[in-house]
């Protein structure tokens, strides 16, 4: 992950916070109803006071999901195991639940490994929480390859929390500041993918986290690798998720595109964003000589070549950026100059970290103090965000 070809100035944003809650039938708070609670659901989801004026395009609109290949439970809650899960999952294909009346807790006490080589589906109906137990990462998908498979992923209609990835490749040590502390691996709390294509659908994404410190992991709800046909997120909610970089989604060489989403409370947990810089620091880690530690994309983070990112409807407040990092709301850096960012319909507001935008074409040149960007095109459209 890298902070941009050159190095910006911090200015940490000061507009004052601006959080909400959405409407729904689950508690005052937003948090799942207890399990079996008649009427209950996982709470509610996506933006409660806007939402993109095009339309949410079709991939992001509910799969029919009427003929599953797998129904996890027997009509009770007791029949849904996380066994009866994992096996269902391991096949692939699509899955739906059968647990009775209300919302059911299932706890993930191991990383559920999707297929790569078929598509999956998992629909929650409202009623699931997948849920980590602060221990365990919920869901992987890991293919050897980059950006190659057209494989896909869809979660709708569920709830993940309390997913933790740990790393466990640490960047060596001694090696004084300002060269990079922390991890290089460690992505993804809830969900890690790599060289897969992904789908969020009416979905919650609560209490996450994956790597604290490193310069180039992140994720802490989701963290997506190589994708050759991106990540469309719609009406979901990305809530308390942190990480290094990316407290709530990252991608690198993944396009993203979100609608109807809200992010809030996320958090960017490293600190003095990345660069390369040998006058720094004479010691390699990932072929450079690396110095700071991560923060960047206190909710969402986007890097790589030619990827671009699109935020439609969206409501992102209250996110933080780690210290000497950028990029509260969103942190997007397109290498080559050869991605565009659009932003519509959207408000930012509350977020904290530094911020830059660099332009290559265009009259839009300032997107504000939530975001640090390096794009090829910026395009603003009927939104509010912090600073302009």
């Amino acid at each position: 992950m890298r902070s941009g070809p050159i190095l910006i100035a911090i200015a940490v944003a000061a507009c004052g916070g601006d959080s909400s809650s959405g409407d729904g039938d689950a508690s005052i708070d937003g948090t799942p109803a207890p399990d079996g609670a008649p009427g209950a659901d996982i709470g509610p989801t996506g933006n409660p006071s806007g939402s993109c004026s095009a339309g949410v395009p079709a991939r992001g609109r509910l799969v029919d999901t009427t003929t599953p290949d797998h129904v996890v439970g027997t009509g009770t809650a007791a029949s849904c195991t996380f066994a009866a899960l994992q096996a269902a999952v391991t096949a692939g294909g699509t899955i739906t639940f059968a647990c009775g009346p209300g919302v059911v807790t299932i706890p993930v006490t191991a990383t559920l490994t999707l297929p790569i080589n078929r598509d999956t589906v998992i629909d929650g109906g409202r009623t699931i929480v997948l849920d980590g137990g602060g221990a365990v990462q919920i869901l992987r998908f890991d293919s050897p390859n980059f950006r190659a498979l057209d494989t896909m992923v869809t979660l709708q209609r569920i709830a993940l929390v309390n997913g933790k990835t740990t790393p466990t490749e640490a960047i060596p040590s001694p090696r004084p500041a300002p060269c990079s502390q922390g991890w290089n691996d460690g992505e993804g709390g809830a969900l890690y993918m790599r060289d897969g294509n992904l789908t969020i659908i009416d979905s919650v994404f609560r209490g996450n986290h994956a790597a604290p410190l490193g310069p180039d992991t992140g994720g802490g709800a989701i963290y997506v690798l190589g994708s050759k046909l991106g990540v469309v997120i719609a009406h979901s909610t990305f809530e308390d998720n942190g990480a290094s970089n990316a407290g709530a989604v990252g991608g690198l060489f993944a396009e993203l595109n979100i609608y109807d989403s809200l992010f809030q409370r996320n958090v960017g947990e490293g600190h003095d964003a990345n660069n390369n810089d040998p006058a720094q620091c004479s010691f390699m880690n990932n072929g450079q000589n690396e110095i700071g530690s991560g923060g960047n994309g206190g909710a969402i983070y986007s890097d790589g070549a030619s990827v671009d990112v699109t935020l439609c409807g969206d409501r992102i407040v209250d996110n933080h950026a780690g210290t000497n990092a950028f990029g509260g709301g969103l942190f997007f850096t397109s290498n080559d100059f050869g991605g565009d960012l659009v932003i519509t319909d959207t408000v930012m507001a509350g977020n904290t970290g530094g911020h830059w935008t660099q332009v290559a074409t265009g009259s839009t040149t300032n997107a504000g103090t939530a975001v640090g960007t390096n794009t090829h095109s910026l395009t603003i459209t009927n939104s509010q965000l912090q600073g302009l």
